[in-house]
């Protein structure tokens, strides 16, 4: 396998979470100006073109960096030992950074005042549960999809997000540098910042769920197999 440095690992980390979150409000805004009022129309509009690009960017972005382009997905990697703290670090660094810069090519492309902050009120228990569970069902994916079906990843993230932004009450966010980057827009995918820091509490909470329970899932199916060999 091609080896990277990490300067290009930074390099694929900020230019993937750039491009979706260009494509996560830039779709927001084109959905909810074709929509007419009707918020469904919009939000399956939002839905497929994140969906769609998470299989593009993943597909060609992971061999450099992995491809997270989720501080919660990194966390799960320092769990478990696969990044080391500081190239983490550095990883979330460039994640928001690059998240912020894609909400702003968003609002450049489409004429919006670069600079905004949202109203969209995104608050409550029941977000908050719900951005836990989309978390730790992203996170749960990527990391049982990586053990038996590596060359899956891409097309399973896509659809695993697909699906929370219909099934959770949040739509799915499932992100800490998508929840940055979307408290600075105040169009259809926006969050209000006084929101933002439980919506990310509640996703860090979700990603160390899903490392403990799928890292004991495939431990215990190793050990099952190893005991049916003997």
């Amino acid at each position: 396998m091609e080896q990277f440095s990490l300067r290009r690992k930074l390099a694929a980390e900020f230019l993937g979470t750039a491009l979706l979150l260009a494509t996560v409000v830039g779709s927001g805004i084109m959905a909810e100006r074709l929509a007419g009022g009707n918020a469904a129309v919009a939000l399956l509009g939002n839905t497929i073109a994140t969906g769609a690009i998470l299989f593009v960017l993943i597909t060609m972005l992971g061999p450099i960096s992995g491809a997270h382009f989720n501080p919660a997905v990194t966390l799960a990697f320092v769990l478990r030992r696969e990044v080391t703290s500081l190239v983490a670090l550095a990883y979330v660094v460039v994640q928001i950074v690059g998240g912020v810069t894609g909400t702003l090519t968003a609002h450049a492309m489409f004429e919006e005042t670069l600079i905004q902050f949202s109203t969209q009120l995104r608050n409550g228990p029941a977000q908050w549960f719900s951005e836990s569970v989309a978390t730790f069902g992203l996170v749960a994916t990527i990391l049982a999809t990586l053990r038996w079906r590596p060359e899956a990843v891409p097309s399973a993230v896509g659809l695993f997000i697909m699906a929370a932004y219909w099934f959770t009450a949040s739509t799915s966010f499932a992100n800490p540098a998508v929840t940055i980057a979307r408290s600075l827009t105040d169009t259809f995918s926006g969050i209000l910042p006084a929101n933002m820091p439980a919506f990310i509490a509640a996703q860090l909470v979700g990603a160390v769920v899903a490392t403990a329970v799928i890292g004991w899932l495939l431990r215990s199916n190793l050990s099952s197999a190893n005991s049916d060999e003997r």
